[in-house]
């Protein structure tokens, strides 16, 4: 049993922000609780990008109760009228006594400027419990507001000799049911997700959320440098979500106004043969999309490795060896290393067994070389 202490309602404040994972967009998720002479008077979270933050929520439900309280929120309380007046302005106006924070905001329109604001104040400001957790709850969110880079996971499922399909191109299933609804969920939280055309052509997946409850489907990308996919492609025809297709200066002009008039946006991404993939992702941010989730085949997911443009890995293994040489496509396709000392490390793994599945998830370590 958890002792109530402060961790103990950062941890309920964090519970909230997670859930909300995916639909604030470049907003950061964020839980807050409000607690008064011992007992939990206003809960709230940040829903939609432009709504209340979760502050202001927590504090309608306190009403009176919140002069005097304690509040706990899991990021810095603005100090700037964006969409949305500052929190910290409200929280003043409250009267609340104390407010418990898990970590500072990187906004630079924030950084530190809500924390200032609420001491200016006279107002107890507690900085850095559970903070680790909070700013892995927003990593995506820090990536963009840092970097104006999308933040970009890269998913594969494989079998235990690391191929994710036979010789034959059949893939159907790898993974079993359980890892598949995981992914549905990863897909529900993020902006995008981003696939070859090869695996358009090969497989013609709707590349939406489909989950038991209804959720958020993610802008789909597909990168193709010289506009060869299908006109009867699902993703072009069933309208479920936006659809954008990353080519290059050299694609047909004829074959993109058509694909336009299909409803898709066709985006350039350098004068190369191949797309310019970190010119795509400076686009994307420039469009508001702040996470990606690369669900490519091979050669996708080794050019996004090999050109050092993936925050994050998450690796599904089925218990199957299928062979099958180079004619079996492998989850990650390019030139490689000569030393394995230069090899990509994963920091901070987590390890999951689903059924008789494992996830692997890691970080990406970069060699100096």
């Amino acid at each position: 049993m958890q002792v109530i202490d402060d961790e103990y309602y950062m941890g309920l404040a964090l519970d909230m922000a997670e859930r909300a994972q995916g639909q604030t967009g470049v907003n950061p998720v964020v839980g807050a609780v409000v607690v008064k002479d011992g007992a939990l008077v206003g809960l709230g979270t940040h829903l939609e990008r432009g709504t209340p933050h979760a502050e202001v929520h927590a504090l309608n439900m306190a009403g009176a109760n919140a002069k005097g309280s304690t509040v706990y929120v899991s990021l810095e309380p603005c100090s700037h009228y964006g969409l949305t007046p500052p929190c910290a302005e409200r929280l003043i106006t409250e009267g609340v006594k104390r407010v418990v924070i898990a970590c500072e905001d990187p906004n630079p329109q924030v950084a530190g400027r809500g924390i200032a604001m609420l001491r200016d104040q006279g107002i107890e400001v507690k900085v850095g419990v559970l903070r680790e957790r909070a700013v892995k709850i927003n990593r995506k969110f820090i990536k963009f507001i840092t970097t104006g880079l999308p933040y970009v996971t890269v998913k594969t499922a494989s079998t235990l000799d690391g191929k994710i399909a036979s010789r034959t191109g059949d893939s159907k299933w790898i993974s079993n049911e359980s890892a598949r609804e995981i992914v549905h969920t990863m897909r529900h939280r993020h902006q995008a997700i981003m696939v070859g055309v090869s695996t358009v052509v090969a497989d013609d997946p709707q590349l939406t959320t489909r989950l038991s409850v209804p959720g958020l489907s993610p802008v789909r990308l597909i990168v193709d440098s010289t506009l060869r996919i299908p006109e009867t492609a699902k993703v072009l025809q069933d309208h479920a979500a936006p659809t954008i297709l990353l080519t290059t200066e050299r694609a047909d002009p004829a074959k993109a106004e058509l694909l336009t008039s299909l409803g898709a946006e066709v985006m350039r991404c350098g004068n190369g043969p191949q797309v310019d993939l970190k010119l795509a992702l400076e686009q994307l941010g420039a469009k508001g999309i702040s996470s990606v989730l690369a669900e490519g085949g091979g050669r996708l997911n080794g050019s996004l490795l090999q050109n050092r443009l993936v925050d994050e890995i998450v690796l599904f293994f089925a218990p199957k060896l299928i062979g099958g040489g180079q004619e079996a496509a492998a989850n990650f396709r390019f030139a490689g290393f000569d030393l394995m000392r230069d090899a990509v490390t994963l920091r901070d793994m987590e390890i999951t067994q689903i059924g008789d599945n494992v996830c692997i998830r890691g970080y990406p370590v970069w060699s100096e070389t």
